[in-house]
């Protein structure tokens, strides 16, 4: 599984950007995202920038990879899904299933 590491951008030189997720800085490839700019917060797969994010999404983005380190290290997941406003769904052939008393495949 490759997850996106939301980035803010320093400086834009080229198709590289210097990015800090405010702890470390790092050296992403900008050649998706030609038109980001410094100051511009992109989210980054294995040190390329696909797309380019509102700081909202970065924001929350973080906290939720941050719950994922917690619940991984033992820790609680605490409000980092908040922004999540509905109760998860399955997918219509499984909640079929559920209904129709299947609990197993």
């Amino acid at each position: 599984m490759c997850v996106g590491d939301p980035l803010r951008l320093l400086s834009v030189e080229g198709i590289a950007g210097t990015t800090t997720d405010g702890t470390r800085v790092s050296l992403v490839d900008l050649s998706l995202v030609p038109e980001a700019v410094a100051g511009d917060w992109v989210l980054c797969f294995l040190g390329t920038a696909r797309e380019i994010i509102t700081a909202e999404s970065a924001a929350q983005i973080a906290a939720a990879l941050d719950a994922l380190r917690s619940v991984m290290a033992g820790g609680e997941v605490g409000d980092a899904f908040a922004d999540l406003d509905r109760a998860p769904s399955l997918p219509p052939h499984l909640q079929a299933a559920l209904d129709a008393g299947q609990s197993h495949g």
